[in-house]
């Protein structure tokens, strides 16, 4: 299926910047995480999960604080996954950093990887910008299950 939103490239309000690649501090990946209300990550497994992946974006704020983060992984050929697509919830934008992140990576996924399945777990706020990216939630009624293992 092509990813091609209708509505164009979405864009973020003045002061708000994407990166590619940003340079990362463990600690405010963390404060994101947590304001989207997950468990922080230890150090090692963050930079487990950065060296792992393909790439990486983000989305400063005009303070400089991270606000938007998504990871991308891929086996090079036929899939690719999107994972950790955070915002903050408390984050003004939050309604325009989402679809940016989004049509951002599939952007580059559709020019570095064409052809290949994306898959992503996204938060149920980022459904109406994955739709409008040309996601198909369940298509032909196949469903995804994850599991999330944490500790007791």
């Amino acid at each position: 299926m092509p990813f091609r939103s209708p509505h164009g490239q979405p864009r973020l309000p003045q002061g708000y910047t994407l990166l590619h690649q940003p340079e990362l501090c463990w600690d405010r990946l963390n404060v994101l995480l947590e304001h989207c209300g997950e468990q922080q990550r230890p150090h090692a497994r963050w930079q487990r999960a950065l060296e792992r992946s393909s790439w990486h974006l983000g989305v400063v704020n005009g303070s400089g604080l991270l606000v938007g983060f998504l990871r991308v992984t891929s086996d090079q050929a036929l899939n690719a996954n999107i994972w950790d697509l955070l915002v903050d919830p408390q984050d003004p934008a939050r309604g325009d950093v989402i679809p940016a992140l989004v049509q951002t990576a599939l952007a580059r996924l559709r020019r570095e990887m064409a052809g290949c399945s994306v898959s992503l777990a996204a938060p149920p706020e980022a459904l109406d910008a994955l739709t409008r990216a040309g996601f198909v939630v369940d298509p032909g009624g196949i469903r995804a299950m994850g599991l999330t293992l944490r500790q007791p």
